[in-house]
């Protein structure tokens, strides 16, 4: 089948990053701008920013503890994709329709557009940046070897940079007086348009992911037996009372969902406080680099049209300082373009150059190149040297999509040697599959244990497994008589056997670095600009934490040694 092979599924997969990136990148680019011309002052208007970053940061890990643990026909990530890309497409609908959509509400729309654009923007935000925790744990879970895993991240970084190319370059084309403006209306509204045609491609795609369908069964239903023949048909009494104990079964799913809702606080807390210490360390290091890195790509189209141009971006449409800000946005714009260029050049080369280098040579090389480049853009007037430097920073930008997730791809990979404490996790897990399965009228022979990440099977991994006979015909349910079905209703799921650690929170840990990044600029740049008076102080305070992620990258670890090195 040309759907499952690896090569299609890989950019399946991708497609959606690309589709992601486009759209968020878009909008990093023209949502500033749009929010001072409305209104909003500077200091709000970082503020706004990190709506988005902060509520990603409750969720992402809820959401990927979720994920590790969820069982459906779809699999375990395209569910909660799906649910996210949803709220993309209606972020897109929000934004350029604000002014529409406040004028069916109130007389005076001001207020209730700049309302309409923040929850726009608050949910473009949230629901982009959240959506690639569940897809980096479904290119894990189907790219499972080490080596196999870099190469998928790197074709998942080449498809962020190829997205953010897209994504940057679109801004910047007058789409107000293309052909497309009669249709669709102003720059606004065709750009929009746009972005959610592309994206909506995207995510049709991902119904073609071939994602755990043959191993989830065996994960939900417990093994089957290798020589068990097959069941008959259930009776029609059977069958009532299996719809019945399946109807008490999702009442018992929706009050368990509302007592998961009032623990909120505590499972987050739990979530965050057992950390693994490889873990913790990579976390450190990530939010550090992706803090500097983030201060930079958020205010450096701001920084350009102010702070090179001299333009002022409230000024009245048409005046000289106006058209300078314009200039600037759209130069700015061109060197997050060429940064992209530098990253889809590094991510195809990034394979070598870990094969050549090594992994900790390599990561530690792009995160001192970039407190370097942010000097240089401090201390330059040259907008020619200023846009260079902000093409190299590709470097970092590449570094960072893909060494941190192939790093936690191999702790997962070899768990007994960096995650060692969570090794009991998967016999617990084995042991409540066990309890599950004794409802049923004859104890099961043999038991299939997940793999040691937490993944519940693998596509294409290249070690082969063992062949098992086809499952026995009708749900599993259907073997056990009525009394075991609703012995099975009234006593539940055991619940005191704790679930085993997944990728897919670990991968959520270190996107919540990526998330608070964005939070703490969004929150203080602002009136450390008006303090200062100088947009400068943009790109100083993108060095410091430069400087500050150097140091904390040099104690990651990256391979077995640095475990007794570092005492983990």
């Amino acid at each position: 089948m040309l759907f499952h092979n690896r090569k299609t599924q890989l950019l399946l997969v991708n497609s959606l990053t690309f589709g992601l990136e486009v759209c968020l990148a878009a909008g990093i680019t023209y949502v500033p701008p749009l929010l001072l011309e409305v209104g909003v002052e500077e200091k709000f208007m970082t503020m706004v920013l990190g709506i988005g970053p902060v509520l990603g940061l409750v969720f992402v890990p809820l959401i990927g503890s979720a994920s590790d643990h969820w069982h459906s026909s779809y699999g375990r990530r395209r569910p909660f994709i799906w649910m996210l890309c949803l709220g993309v497409l209606l972020s897109l609908f929000v934004i350029p329709h604000a002014s529409s959509l406040a004028s069916l509400f109130a007389l005076n729309t001001r207020p209730l557009e700049i309302a309409f654009l923040i929850l726009g923007i608050g949910l473009l935000d949230f629901c982009g940046q959240v959506c690639f925790t569940p897809l980096e744990a479904l290119l894990s879970d189907l790219f499972q070897e080490p080596d196999n895993c870099r190469q998928a991240f790197s074709m998942y970084a080449f498809m962020i940079s190829l997205g953010g190319c897209i994504g940057y370059l679109l801004p910047a084309i007058d789409w107000g007086g293309s052909f497309l403006a009669p249709y669709l209306g102003g720059q606004e509204t065709c750009l929009f348009s746009l972005l959610a045609v592309i994206f909506l491609g995207c995510v049709l795609a991902t119904l073609f992911v071939t994602e755990e369908a043959a191993t989830q069964a065996d994960v939900v239903d417990g093994p089957a037996l290798k020589d068990a023949p097959p069941k008959p048909s259930p009776p029609a009494c059977c069958s009532c009372q299996l719809s019945r104990s399946l109807c008490l079964l999702q009442v018992r799913h929706v009050m368990q969902a509302l007592r998961n809702l009032c623990a909120l606080v505590p499972r987050l807390h739990s979530l965050y406080c057992r950390i693994p210490k490889v873990i913790r360390r990579l976390f450190v290091a990530e939010l550090c680099s992706w803090m500097a890195l983030m201060t930079f790509m958020l205010f450096y189209t701001d920084f350009v049209g102010e702070g090179l141009y001299h333009g002022v971006p409230r000024a009245k449409p048409g005046t000289d300082a106006r058209r300078h800000y314009d200039e600037g946005v759209r130069m700015g714009s061109l060197g997050l373009f060429l940064q992209c260029v530098t990253s889809i050049f590094f991510s195809t080369i990034m394979d070598r150059m870990v094969k050549q280098f090594g992994t900790r040579a390599v990561y530690l090389a792009s995160v001192v190149f970039f407190p370097v480049a942010a000097f240089v853009m401090c201390l330059s007037h040259s907008v020619i040297v200023v846009t260079i430097s902000a093409a190299l920073t590709g470097f970092t930008f590449s570094a960072l999509q893909i060494l941190p997730y192939t790093l936690a791809s191999l702790y997962h990979h070899e768990k007994q040697v960096f995650l060692h404490k969570y090794k009991s996790k998967e016999e617990e897990d084995a042991a409540q599959l066990n309890k599950k399965s004794a409802f049923s009228k004859g104890l099961l022979s043999s038991q299939k244990l997940p793999y040691q990440n937490g993944h519940a099977g693998n596509l294409f991994s290249s070690s082969s497994s063992s062949s098992s006979s086809p499952p026995a015909a009708g749900s599993a349910l259907c073997v056990t008589s009525s009394c075991d079905v609703s012995l099975m209703m009234m006593v539940g799921e055991p619940d005191s056997v704790p679930p085993g650690r997944g990728i897919c929170l670990d991968l959520a840990i270190l996107d919540s670095a990526f998330l608070l990044s964005q939070v703490v600029p969004s929150l203080f740049m602002g009136s450390i600009v008006q303090f200062t008076q100088s947009v400068t102080a943009y790109m100083v305070s993108a060095a410091g934490f430069g400087l500050v992620a150097i140091y904390f990258a040099t104690k990651v670890v990256f391979d077995k040694s640095d475990m007794a090195k570092y005492s983990v």
